[in-house]
């Protein structure tokens, strides 16, 4: 089953535990120091240093290299599966597909209506079973639904966008620096896509993606992708770029899935994108390096995607 989770203050969960207390110590610390520039120069010189070499401390001892364990894999596959099962249920079902509106009344109207304004909805999700959350040892899975609304366009507009994989380094610059259509046979596509990532660190990602794309009725549709391939590059951009071994790399991202669904409505066309992801756990002392980008990412990117995409459509509805 799919599980709603109320987000509050997500940073909070990225810590593990000593970087905060550094960092508040840190602020006390500078303002106390500020009326007192003659006495406290040395000690504000190496409070200003502190930074800078913790980064160059972490930098030097970047988490090293973690294999993709198959017991990670398999409870993230296990997780996956049941998704789609829900998805697919859910698709046979042929109505109320936006997540919005599974929503209490009151909840739904305020949903649409901020749709309505250029709000993107997001929910993080929780696969379950049995009413249990599917246990992941020696990984993380990130699980968001995203939605948009984009008025005044129509369901091909959308699919125009979302197809046109050779344009994507441009519709959705700079998170994909590279983008090709590898093979197309009608509404199957093999794909390339570099993902650039960056949050206190930048990642960069060779990936592969299977995609279908299936047309339900005139008004509806909805695609299902699959990343069959993810490769983390080290030295990206220089002579010496290579990849790294895919499942034997820092774990910033071992799997991605996507479902898309797309309805034609309401003067427009409501895009609604679900994204599960596997990274690694967070390196106990690095929280605060890595904890941001294993954490927010998803759904920044999500985000990001979404209104990417609306823009898109728009500058080509405007363009006609």
């Amino acid at each position: 089953m799919r599980k709603r989770i109320v987000v509050g203050d997500e940073e909070s969960a990225i810590w593990d535990g000593e970087p905060p207390r550094r960092h508040a110590w840190y602020m006390r610390q500078m303002n106390k120091l500020a009326d007192r520039p003659t006495r406290g120069t040395p000690l504000l010189l190496a409070l200003l240093a502190w930074p800078t070499l913790a980064m160059c401390a972490a930098s030097a001892g970047e988490p090293a290299a973690v294999k993709l364990k198959q017991v990670t894999d398999a409870a993230f596959e296990h997780s996956v599966q049941l998704t789609e099962a829900r998805n697919a249920e859910e698709l046979k079902r042929g109505s109320g597909l936006l997540w919005i509106e599974a929503l209490p009344e009151n909840e739904r109207a305020a949903a649409f209506a901020q749709l309505k304004r250029g709000e993107v909805k997001m929910e993080k999700l929780e696969t379950q079973e049995n009413g249990e959350a599917i246990r992941c040892p020696g990984g993380m899975i990130h699980h968001w639904v995203g939605l948009i609304f984009v008025p005044h366009a129509r369901l091909e507009d959308v699919l125009g966008i979302l197809e046109d994989y050779d344009r994507h380094s441009v519709y959705y610059a700079p998170d994909v620096a590279q983008s090709r259509i590898e093979s197309r046979d009608g509404d199957h596509f093999r794909v390339f896509l570099r993902f650039r990532r960056q949050k206190v660190i930048t990642v960069v990602l060779n990936t592969e993606h299977d995609v279908q794309y299936y047309r339900d009725a005139p008004e509806r549709a909805h695609s299902r992708s699959s990343a069959v391939r993810i490769a983390e590059l080290e030295n990206p951009g220089k002579s010496d770029e290579r990849e790294k071994t895919p499942g034997d790399d820092g774990g910033f991202l071992w799997r991605m899935e996507t479902w898309w669904r797309m309805e034609e409505r309401d003067g427009g066309v409501y895009v609604e994108s679900e994204v599960a992801s596997l990274t690694r756990n967070i390196p106990t002392g690095l929280g605060w390096m890595i904890g941001p980008f294993v954490m927010s990412i998803p759904k920044e990117s999500l985000t990001f995607t979404l209104e990417a995409t609306r823009k898109a459509v728009e500058s080509h509805h405007a363009g006609r």
